[in-house]
Order: structure tokens, then C-alpha cells, then sequence
């Protein structure tokens, strides 16, 4: 009998948290809700700054796209986890953007907006302690995925010529 219950233990643990351990993980998050604006703020700032790395700057872009376009992974029909796909993804993209900031610049618009930086750093723990370790690991090379691309895109000489299709005036007939 005890080989039985060892065997479900083990099982247990290569799941991963229990689905208590995953809501109790989410409601310490719940705070961040009322600091939300602020740190929507400082995502505005850092985003109109042009000392921020284009490729982070994509990361809210794409996240942006996706909210926009209403194609989700998980249709927004689909009670409760319809509506969590699209959270995900932002605070996914919002994570990755705020993981990329020069540690200067995040300090300047930190004082900027008067934001504590203790309380800053606390409150992003919270939110990577969500993010399983594998996903994290992957999404972090997304942003040098994405500069490679734009230099391979660069590189071919397909840019310029794609700028001047667009901006081709046709004549109105």
C-alpha cells in the first residue's frame, strides 16, 4: 500500500503546483491591481523613450496586435480561461519588456514617477513567480530573435524597397 500512495506522491510532484497552489499564487498578485496605472505609466514612458531597445518595444506591440486582432488562443466564449489567455499574454509582454530595461533608465523613470524601487522589484517577483521557469527561459530569447530578424531583413536589402512600394502614390483614376 505505501508503494501505491509513493507512486501517486511522485506523480503529484512532476505536475507541478496543485491547482490550490496556483490560486494562491494568483491572488498575490491581486495588490498589483491598484498599482496598475503607475505601472502602466512607466511602461509609456519607457516605451516613448528612445534610449529603449526596439526589440522590447515589439514584444508590446505584438501583445498589442493580439488583443486588437481577436484571435485567440483560447476563445473569449469560453468561460474564465477565455478572457485569461489575452491577461497572460499582456502581463507575458509587459514582463519581457520591463526584463529588458537599462537598469539606468529604469531608475530614472522610477524617481520620474515616484515609484519605489524595493516596492518595484517586490512586486515584479510576484508576478515571474507565476511563470513557470521553462516559459520564462523561453520567452526571454524572443527579443534577440526578433532583432535577428530585422537585421537578416536588413541585411537583404528588402527594406528600402518595401518603404518605397508603400509609399507609392498610384494615380487616382
Amino acid at each position: 500500500m505505501a508503494r501505491g500512495s509513493n507512486d501517486r506522491e511522485r506523480k503529484r510532484r512532476r505536475r507541478g503546483p496543485s491547482l490550490l497552489a496556483r490560486t494562491l499564487g494568483i491572488m498575490a498578485i491581486l495588490p498589483l491591481a491598484s498599482r496598475a496605472p503607475i505601472y502602466a505609466r512607466l511602461i509609456f514612458a519607457l516605451a516613448l523613450d528612445e534610449r529603449m531597445p526596439a526589440s522590447r518595444k515589439a514584444m508590446l506591440a505584438a501583445a498589442a496586435g493580439y488583443l486588437i486582432v481577436g484571435r485567440d488562443i483560447i476563445p473569449d466564449e469560453v468561460p474564465i480561461l477565455g478572457g485569461l489567455d489575452d491577461l497572460v499574454i499582456v502581463v507575458l509582454a509587459v514582463d519581457l519588456f520591463l526584463d529588458g530595461v537599462p537598469s539606468e533608465l529604469l531608475n530614472e523613470k522610477l524617481r520620474e514617477l515616484g515609484i519605489d524601487r524595493v516596492a518595484y522589484d517586490q512586486d515584479m517577483a510576484r508576478v515571474r513567480r507565476l511563470t513557470p521557469g521553462p516559459v520564462r527561459k523561453t520567452l526571454r530569447r524572443v527579443p534577440s530573435m526578433v532583432t535577428q530578424a530585422g537585421q537578416a531583413i536588413e541585411n537583404t536589402g528588402v527594406g528600402p524597397r518595401v518603404r518605397a512600394w508603400v509609399s507609392k502614390e498610384e494615380p487616382i483614376a
